[in-house]
Formats: C-alpha cells, sequence, structure tokens
C-alpha cells in the first residue's frame, strides 16, 4: 500500500486489462499544496507545509517533498518545521481551493453524471454506461487525468476498479500522478497481499485487534474462522471485513449526497482559561454552522463539541436533541452544556462544535410547538442582513469585544455539496 508519501507507488502499463473495473476513484494530489506551487512555481519540488505560518495553527496539506520527512495533516506546524525546517509555510487559501475543485468536478461531469464526490479533492465516478461515448474505464481514466491536467494545470491519481473500495485502494497506491487498474478478475488477487489496515473501516484499534491474532494481510484474513473475526472485531465488523477481502461491496455510486455532518474549530493563538471567554466562542462556531446548515437546507438532529487542552488531550461530547434544528442559539445553549460536562485542569487549545445526524428542513414531523421560533425568526432576518451587507455586519452583542489573542487558525472546509448534482 501506498505510505502517503509516493513510495510504495505501483502504476498499470498501457493497456493494462480493465474488464469490469467501470468505477473509478479519482485523488487530486496534494490538492491544497499543488495549488500553492501552480499559483507560485518557485516553489516546485521544494517542501511545502500549508497551515498558519505564525501561532499555534495545523498543517491543512503538505507537499510530498515535506511528507517524505514525516509531515501529515492535522500535525501542528511546529512540530512539522522541527521534522522539516527546510520547509517553506504557505498560508491557506481556501476560496482558491474550493474554485479549483468546482473546476475538477465540472471536468468530472462532463464525461458522465454519475459523480460522488466525497471531499474538496476527491470524487467516485460510475464510467459503466459511458463506454459507447468514452472508451473502456481505462482509456475514460487516462482522458480525465489529462484532461484535470490541461485545465487546471494540476494531476491526479486514478483507481480503477469493480467496486468504490477497491477503486480508493487502488487510486492511493497509485499517488503521486498515477493511474492503477484492477479489472475485476483479478480483485482476489490484488487484495490479497494488502495489509488489513488498507480495507475500509479498519482503523488502527481494529487493525492492532486483528495483527495481535496474526490476520496481518487480508489473505490472512481468507484464510480465517469467521469465530476468529468476530472474537477481534464484533459481529458487525467481522461481517463488512469477511465480505471486503473477498472483494464484495455493493455500495453504488450516489449522486445525491447530504453532508454527514457540518462543523468548525478554531485554535487560539494562546491557550484560554477563561470559561466566560470559551462560552462566548462556543456561542461563535455554533452561528457559523447554523448558519451553513440553513445555507443548504439542512437540520441537525445531533449537536458535538470538540475540546483540545494544552496537552493535546482531546476530548468530545454529543447530545441527541428533543428535535432537530437549525437555529444558532439552540445549538450554542447545547454546545456550551456539552462543553460544561467536560473535566478539564488544563487551559484549553482548540474548540470544535459540530452539528450531525443531518435532515432536510421540515423533512420531519410537524411539532405541536415550536421552541425556536422567536430566535428562528431572529437568524433567518440575520442571513438576509448578511446577504445585503456582507459577513460581520450584524453579530450578537455578547460577541463583541476585542479580538482573540493571536488569532485562530479556521478548520479547512469540506467541499460544499448541493442536495443534488
Amino acid at each position: 500500500m501506498g505510505r502517503g508519501d509516493g513510495s510504495g507507488r505501483i502504476v498499470s502499463a498501457a493497456g493494462a486489462d480493465d474488464t469490469g473495473a467501470g468505477i473509478l476513484h479519482v485523488d487530486m494530489d496534494a490538492f491544497y499544496a499543488a495549488v500553492e506551487v501552480l499559483d507560485d512555481p518557485s516553489l516546485a519540488g521544494k517542501p511545502i507545509i500549508v497551515g498558519a505560518p505564525e501561532g499555534r495553527g495545523v498543517v491543512s496539506s503538505a507537499s510530498y517533498e515535506a511528507r517524505r520527512f514525516g509531515v501529515r495533516s492535522a500535525m501542528p506546524v511546529g512540530q512539522a518545521l522541527r521534522l522539516c525546517p527546510t520547509a517553506t509555510v504557505v498560508p491557506p487559501h481556501f476560496e482558491r481551493y474550493i474554485a479549483l475543485s468546482r473546476q475538477v468536478m465540472d471536468i468530472f461531469r462532463d464525461v458522465t453524471p454519475l459523480v460522488e464526490p466525497l471531499s474538496i479533492d476527491e470524487a467516485f465516478l460510475d464510467v459503466r454506461g459511458a463506454r459507447r461515448l468514452w472508451g473502456r474505464p481505462g482509456e475514460i481514466a487516462r482522458m480525465l487525468r489529462r484532461k484535470v491536467r490541461d485545465e487546471t494545470g494540476l494531476t491526479c491519481s486514478i483507481g480503477a476498479a469493480a467496486t468504490k473500495h477497491v477503486a480508493k485502494m487502488a487510486s492511493t497506491i497509485s499517488k503521486p500522478d498515477g493511474l492503477l487498474i484492477v479489472a475485476e478478475a483479478d480483485t482476489q488477487r490484488f487484495l490479497a497481499a494488502r495489509s488489513v489496515r488498507a480495507l475500509w473501516g479498519v482503523g488502527p484499534k481494529a487493525a492492532e485487534a486483528l495483527e495481535s491474532r496474526g490476520l496481518r494481510t487480508v489473505a490472512d484474513v481468507l484464510d480465517a474462522p469467521t469465530s476468529v473475526l468476530e472474537h477481534a472485531l464484533g459481529s458487525a465488523m467481522a461481517h463488512r471485513v469477511w465480505h471486503l477481502s473477498r472483494g464484495i461491496d455493493p455500495r453504488e455510486v450516489t449522486t445525491e449526497r447530504v453532508e454527514k455532518s457540518v462543523g468548525h474549530e478554531e485554535t487560539f493563538g494562546e491557550d484560554i482559561d477563561d470559561p466566560r471567554v470559551l462560552r462566548s466562542e462556543f456561542r461563535r462556531l455554533a452561528d457559523r454552522v447554523a448558519a451553513r446548515l440553513r445555507s443548504h437546507g439542512w437540520e441537525a438532529g445531533v449537536v458535538a463539541v470538540k475540546v483540545r487542552l494544552s496537552d493535546f488531550t482531546t476530548l468530545s461530547r454529543s447530545q441527541t436533541l428533543a428535535e432537530p434544528t437549525s437555529v444558532g442559539q439552540r445549538i450554542g445553549e447545547t454546545a456550551i452544556e456539552l462543553f460544561e460536562t467536560v473535566a478539564r485542569d488544563l487551559p484549553v487549545r482548540l474548540i470544535g462544535v459540530r452539528g450531525e445526524k443531518l435532515r432536510s428542513s421540515g423533512s420531519g414531523a410537524l411539532a405541536l410547538w415550536d421552541d425556536d421560533e422567536d430566535w428562528r425568526r431572529v437568524e433567518y432576518a440575520l442571513d438576509g442582513a448578511t446577504a445585503k451587507f456582507g459577513k460581520g455586519a450584524v453579530t450578537r452583542a455578547t460577541l463583541l469585544g476585542p479580538a482573540r489573542a493571536g488569532g485562530a487558525a479556521p478548520s479547512h472546509p469540506r467541499a460544499d455539496h448541493p442536495p443534488a448534482h
């Protein structure tokens, strides 16, 4: 399996068998870093870290040159620079990334309407119905790579296979700037050599449980009795791993997708110990989450918070709401209640608020009364003022005051997916 830094790369030869490999997984290569090189060619070939250049931000992305030193996304920038002192740190330009992401997704949709974006820089494509127009899956994949490069100046890696799971594995192995095709008949042979850690849904704990029983590769899993898998993973995950290790993945490419969650995080320039300031910041983030929910016509059924202490201990809490909502007041009150349950004896480095279990607004049963009615009217009025006068024109009085020390590094946004593509 590719190791994320370009080593261990495997690609298909020209003319490789692509029979039955009609599902593509397309992944842009080190997307944020590549966009920065595109806009500043003097950065080409250098180790690049995309993140807040000052303060205590985290790495949003890193070039392959930096990854070879061990730099990874979500790592504190200070730690990344200790690993790679020669790296150039550039601030993120999210609007630019989003614009190029839309351009790339449009290229995909010119080839097939069956495009399922997974994030700002990757998507599944079902090209099984595009053969008459564009040719075989391998030809389509090569054409897409050319079009992306010619029209954006960026490179992408593509895995082609009979299922989403295997296609995603193949694109990872082919990075950077590669194409790996796994014909349907070769699926079992391809999977057998892979690490169990490459299987979808197998995280570090599940992998350790398998490896402690001598199951290190997919071939080992294939030979293991079902009872061994169940003891290691539990019944549900054992069932999934049993199927995936045999190349069985019934998931289709879906073009209608609602985000699983919407959230915002802030990393403070200096650790904060004042609960009043922290409560105010939770309200600020809750309002941003709610505004984003309303802009997409969604409501959240669960509110979750994240608190990272100065020693990097990360704590999380969540609560299911009596009724789904897109009202910032309700989300903020719930977030603060959850925050109050977090035991903390150290200052706070980062906080986050997330709305989960999303549904379309008004899709549930109509309640007999609406506790949020007054606040809903206020916040819709604020949305109108923001649209007319811009962000920050109107805000809560409780959020006014001196700027936070050192500013904050925003979490990088996920691609905004409208309800239908």
